[in-house]
């Protein structure tokens, strides 16, 4: 009962977050959409202190937007702030994390495999990390070298996060390290609102009111962290959805297609923010799709690991009892009506492996999760072996046929 309730709270921390996750990637697109899109205004606007405005139509309605330089001549009564999205992101990941990879960490984190931890040495590593990462990101960004060159800060930052994901695929399952990579960037991400994005409004809008001069750097700075946020959605969009798809993180070095599909989302993300400013080159796409084609060949299972051995390769109709047999054996306790795992109250995916007829349903998704990326049984905790596998493999080759 405790479990089933425990899939309730995740469920609807996944549903505010997601909801969350979207305004605030939203609010991110839009604004820097908006700041490449502004128009010199004309005179009389220039001299209430505007530096560009836009005019926009949407839901039935004209709109102009303006923005000023540092400040306008008098402050609006009401002034929006855009960072609850981000702390409500930021937030319910948290409690994701805590929910399904801390307490549930000898299910989704933990993999013996890979490291023999205890669930409290799991949960102290991915805290550390993620702390830590955050920790030596703001450092980098506060190093007044890395600052004035932002090639230097990007490569520097890139150095960063290929040690943290070499680290944490080599202490965690899978699943776990791309999350904790992820966590590490959300982390940044909501720590860049506020720790400077927000606390520089606030200066700004302090300096207003005590008719202080504002610091121009104060906008340069939350503008930076901005623009760094901006490029870290759509790798963090991609890690929030990895889960799903077992042949990034299942491979020896899972760490590199991670940092891959990192560095190819982001530049990717280039694309649109130049077009947004009237730069147009389509080749930043095609460079993009033609590198995650690349990389997806380059990850794809090798012949040699789902090679049939002769004597495998001789058995008539494919043994389908020993199909069955395996199948029930090593998936049914949680693919199954009433499964009997202690982790899954109900069927992942809804996925069930009781009849023959089951089997033949899902065979490609056992192919693609069982033979070729070996995802399947979740951390092998059922003990499927190679050979199994292999002649499951060549049952499904053969079409899944019936008795």
């Amino acid at each position: 009962m405790e479990s089933y309730f425990i899939n309730w709270l995740e469920m609807l921390f996944r549903w505010v977050h997601v909801i969350a996750g979207i305004a605030w990637i939203g609010a991110s697109f839009y604004f820097v959409w908006l700041d490449n899109h502004l128009e010199s205004p004309p005179r009389w606007k220039s001299d209430k202190g505007i530096k560009g405005d836009l005019w926009a139509i949407h839901g039935g309605g004209i709109y102009e937007v303006a923005k000023y330089h540092l400040a306008p001549e008098k402050m609006p009564e009401t002034l929006h702030w855009f960072k609850w999205e981000a702390y409500t992101t930021w937030l319910t990941g948290v409690g994701l994390l805590i929910l399904t990879f801390y307490l549930g960490a000898d299910a989704y984190l933990i993999d013996p495999q890979i490291a023999d931890l205890t669930p409290a040495q799991a949960t102290i590593a991915g805290v550390s990390l993620i702390i830590g990462g955050w920790i030596l990101y703001e450092c980098l960004c506060a190093l007044p070298i890395l600052g004035r060159n932002s090639y230097v800060l990007s490569f520097s930052l890139l150095l960063l996060a290929m040690a943290l994901a070499y680290t944490f695929t080599h202490l965690f399952s899978g699943r776990g390290a791309f999350i904790h990579m992820g966590a590490v960037i959300g982390t940044i991400m909501a720590g860049n609102v506020f720790r400077v994005i927000i606390p520089s409004q606030k200066a700004l809008l302090d300096a207003i009111e005590t008719g202080k001069e504002p610091k121009a750097n104060w906008g340069k700075k939350a503008k930076l962290r901005s623009t760094h946020n901006n490029y870290f959605t759509l790798p963090l969009v991609f890690i929030m959805i990895s889960n799903h798809y077992p042949m990034t993180y299942t491979g020896q070095n899972s760490w590199l297609v991670l940092i891959a599909i990192i560095g190819i989302t982001a530049f990717a993300r280039h694309y649109f923010n130049l077009r947004h400013r009237g730069i147009n080159k389509p080749i930043i796409l095609v460079t993009s799709f033609c590198a995650m084609v690349l990389l997806a060949w380059i990850t794809s299972p090798d012949a040699s690991d789902n090679e049939i051995s002769s004597e495998l390769a001789k058995i008539q109709d494919f043994n389908i009892s020993r199909v069955q047999t395996i199948i029930k054996q090593r998936c049914a306790s949680c693919h199954s009506r009433a499964p009997t795992d202690e982790v899954f109250i109900a069927s992942p995916g809804g996925v069930m492996l009781e009849t023959l007829n089951d089997m033949q349903r899902w065979a490609t998704r056992i192919k693609a999760r069982s033979v070729d990326t070996h995802n399947m049984p979740f951390l092998n905790k059922t003990g499927m072996t190679k050979e199994e596998r292999k002649i499951v493999g060549l049952w499904i080759d053969a079409g899944a046929p019936g008795e």
